[in-house]
């Protein structure tokens, strides 16, 4: 019979900032896009011709607490 236990020798890698910001900052922008297109995309301030963004992210915004009508 053996006394030999596993023990792993190695533990959590750090992932330095200089590579994790620019995909923080890319997926912060991708965020600021979607709020836009949920709560801001209508009327006036509409960058998409139509009421099609407003219909598809209709249940979206009353989800997330947007007045819309």
């Amino acid at each position: 019979m053996s006394d030999t236990t596993f023990a792993p020798s190695y533990g959590p890698v750090a992932i330095p900032v200089r590579e994790l910001l620019p995909w923080a900052i890319f997926g912060g922008l991708l965020l600021m896009l979607a709020i836009y297109f949920i709560g801001a995309e209508e009327g006036a301030t509409s960058l998409i011709r139509g009421t099609y963004v407003h219909e598809f992210v209709h249940d979206g915004r009353h989800l997330l607490g947007f007045p819309c009508h």
